[in-house]
């Protein structure tokens, strides 16, 4: 009796191991992938980190607000409209508000990471 429950033990552990090993090896490619995807480098690592910090990407961002590039004032005039549209008080919902916000902020944090790369890549006044 012992040996058969020993051998159950031994053969669920190799089950339990192939399956973590199979799910480690997809998670290795899917984020491989989305390093790609965001262009690798510190502008992948950048774009990344404001992934994580604000939950959406900037192609999820763009298409909340109905946005095709990105346009200070088209940003701001497509997230009023929309906020306004799903205030609570007219019958519209909050959380479609709330992704309205998260969209606007994803979008605001790219605006100025490309203000702040301008700003590096411009060479410096020097008056003689």
């Amino acid at each position: 009796m012992a040996k058969y429950i020993a051998q159950i033990i031994v053969l669920g552990a190799q089950v339990v191991g192939r399956a973590f090993a199979r799910a480690l090896k997809q998670e290795i490619a899917a984020s491989q992938e989305a390093a790609k995807r965001a262009g690798g480098g510190p502008e992948g690592s950048r774009r990344a980190a404001a992934n994580a910090s604000t939950g959406l990407t900037l192609e999820e961002a763009m298409q909340i607000l109905n946005l095709d590039k990105i346009d200070s004032e088209q940003v701001q005039k497509n997230y009023n409209h929309l906020f306004n549209v799903n205030d609570k008080s007219k019958g519209g919902s909050f959380y479609l508000q709330s992704k309205i916000v998260r969209a606007k902020e994803r979008i605001d944090v790219e605006i100025k990471s490309k203000e702040t790369t301008k700003q590096e890549q411009s060479p410096p006044n020097v008056s003689p």
